[in-house]
């Protein structure tokens, strides 16, 4: 009996733990299921939540990429418009040029080179600039050679480089363009003359008197009028001194070098360009076709770029004064730059700024002739520029001329 109970409370014990082992089986599972469906249901919820996302990304990404369009479409639309119209005034300008041969829109035009004015300008140049020295490649072998170009068939207004300015007047013939033009900056009145010529035969030089001597002089508007210029400057004033090459008309006067100096040299065939006097002799130079050269300087514009720094001056000038320049655009196209100074109204140019000018009209390589009270720009028989030494107005006779006619 006792055996027997010992049994059934055995099997009620079993029975008891296969009822627990079934209910914690059946909890895990109802718990696994649960837990599966729940992340199932907060996957789906974040995987619709992220596609809302990208869709109102996308769908904000194509309003961005419609609203770039649309601009980028309108700016096309303005650049096109602004093409026309630029097109438009351009030709307008032209036509305008052509027909009055005027302009008189400002001239504007800045350098970190403007320094204080005053002083006189007798002196020379006295370093090199470092320019590149003898012929250029190709220049002519011998001074009767030159280079020819028709420019009676260029239109006055349309092929000039002169910076905008108030016309002052043309000249035009079958051989010779001319154009001149004033404006005002640094404080100061400059004329700019743009020239173009078939030959470089109609770069012409004069001497005072007709004669090569240390104290022949006269005024550039007096040797002008003798020589038929239609335009003409004051040239290097080789009278003042007893070095420096002098090369004029195919004619060479004297082959004293001055040392440390680049001469200008102009070839037959209508390029110029700067050689050194320490590397070069006169004889070299007219052996190689220069037609003319002159000896002052320093060189202003190189490979159109300022050869002068910003602080540098000729001989005992100060940094502001009137100023006389010579230039080549190209070959048989030249840039005449002349400024007043020393006045109330003028404060004359540095030569960095004199430098700047050129460039702004076009200028590839540019010469300093000599300035001060020498400087002087004649034009179809007047002086259009106002001379002046500071402490008197008027001409300085003068040694030489640069003239085209």
């Amino acid at each position: 009996m006792q055996k027997n109970r010992s049994a059934h409370r055995f099997r009620q014990s079993r029975n008891i733990w296969a009822i627990a082992c079934s209910c914690l089986l059946a909890a895990f599972t109802v718990f696994v299921l649960l837990d599966t469906f729940v992340i199932g249901r907060v996957q789906q919820t974040v995987q619709e939540a992220d596609y809302s996302s990208i869709v109102a990304a996308q769908g904000s990404n194509a309003s961005v990429q419609e609203v770039s369009n649309t601009s980028a479409q309108a700016d096309s639309s303005s650049v096109a418009s602004s093409s026309v119209a630029s097109s438009s005034a351009a030709s307008s300008s032209a036509q305008a040029a052509s027909a009055s041969g005027s302009s008189s829109s400002a001239y504007a035009s800045s350098s970190s080179g403007a320094s204080s004015h005053g002083g006189k300008h007798e002196g020379r140049h006295g370093s090199s600039s470092g320019s590149s020295s003898g012929s250029p490649s190709g220049g002519s072998s011998g001074s009767s050679s030159s280079a020819t170009t028709d420019v009676s068939q260029v239109i006055p207004g349309t092929a000039s480089a002169t910076s905008a300015g108030t016309s002052v007047g043309s000249y035009s013939d079958g051989n010779i363009q001319i154009e001149v033009y004033s404006l005002r900056a640094y404080d100061t009145d400059i004329y700019v003359a743009d020239v173009q010529v078939s030959s470089a035969q109609y770069l012409k030089t004069a001497l005072a008197q007709n004669a090569f001597g240390r104290n022949l002089k006269d005024t550039t508007s007096n040797m002008a009028d003798a020589a038929g210029a239609v335009l003409a400057i004051n040239g290097d004033y080789y009278g003042f001194r007893d070095e420096g090459y002098v090369l004029r008309n195919g004619v060479l006067y004297r082959d004293t070098a001055s040392s440390g100096t680049d001469a200008l040299v102009v070839y037959g065939d209508g390029t110029m360009a700067a050689a050194s006097q320490d590397s070069n002799t006169a004889q070299s130079l007219k052996d190689a076709g220069a037609w003319q050269v002159f000896s002052f300087g320093p060189v202003l514009v190189d490979n159109g770029q300022i050869a002068v720094a910003a602080n540098e001056e000729v001989g005992q000038s100060k940094s502001s004064n009137p100023r006389t320049a010579i230039g080549m655009v190209s070959p048989l196209h030249y840039v005449v730059v002349v400024s007043d100074g020393r006045t109330g109204d003028n404060e004359g140019l540095s030569l960095y700024e004199l430098a700047q000018v050129l460039i702004d009209n076009g200028a590839s390589f540019a010469y300093n002739l000599d300035g001060g009270g020498s400087t002087t720009l004649y034009f179809k028989g007047e002086v259009i520029n106002n001379p002046s030494s500071g402490n008197r107005s008027g001409e300085r006779s003068v040694s030489d001329i640069v003239y085209f006619g």
